[in-house]
């Protein structure tokens, strides 16, 4: 199973400010890209800060005066780097409430930006495809499970799993590397097993 890193859900080239941006140009770029956020970057084009549509309301409702990016600015920018996962980078976004992170490569130059938008595109995956993974890539590839003692069932991302399964140690293996899966929103796990291995090497005590 690969899965897709930042690099491969980013946009590139992505949209950028200096210092000296002034506030009217950062609210047009804003609009005319439709984003939310644009990253500040210096002369080596690394990312400084960000400015967002918050940092510019706050600015006129607080009457700070500020008219610049480098006055505007939230900093020190938050960065991703393109070898980051979707999930690492979801809880960024999620810890710090923004909605877009700057990708930076090994040396802090910018090469792009993560949006949320980019990461659902993993949620928009069909079913089939999800299934058809499940099946030969989990199940058989990686644990060599028959796919007759499995059955797979996907709706929207939801995963329902059925069947019998050799060993109970195994149940919570599949599960886990269900939910892994691209495009899994829910594992639901009605697998059962024939052999309970959690008991063995145990011996009752008088």
């Amino acid at each position: 199973m690969r899965h897709r890193s930042v690099a491969d859900l980013m946009t590139p080239h992505a949209v950028a400010v200096q210092r000296g941006t002034t506030f009217k140009e950062i609210a047009r770029l804003l609009d005319e890209y439709g984003i939310t956020a644009v990253p500040v970057i210096d002369d080596d084009q690394r990312p400084i800060g960000v400015v967002s549509e918050a940092d510019l309301l706050r600015s006129k409702t607080s009457g700070d005066g500020a008219e610049t990016a480098g006055e505007l600015m939230s900093s020190p920018a938050l960065v991703a780097g393109p070898q980051w996962s979707a999930v690492e980078a979801a809880r960024v976004m999620e810890e710090h409430r923004v909605k877009r992170l700057p990708v930076v490569d090994s040396r802090g130059v910018l090469i792009g930006v993560v949006s949320r938008s980019d990461l659902l595109q993993l949620f928009l995956r069909r079913d089939r495809s999800i299934q058809e993974e499940i099946v030969e890539d989990v199940l058989a590839g990686t644990l060599g499970v028959s796919p007759a003692a499995v059955t797979v069932e996907v709706a929207d991302g939801r995963v329902t799993l059925s069947g019998t399964l050799r060993h109970r140690s195994l149940v919570p293996v599949v599960v886990r590397l269900c939910e892994s899966v691209e495009g899994v929103v829910t594992v639901v796990d009605r697998l059962s097993f024939e052999h309970d291995d959690a008991t063995d090497g145990v011996s009752a005590v008088d």
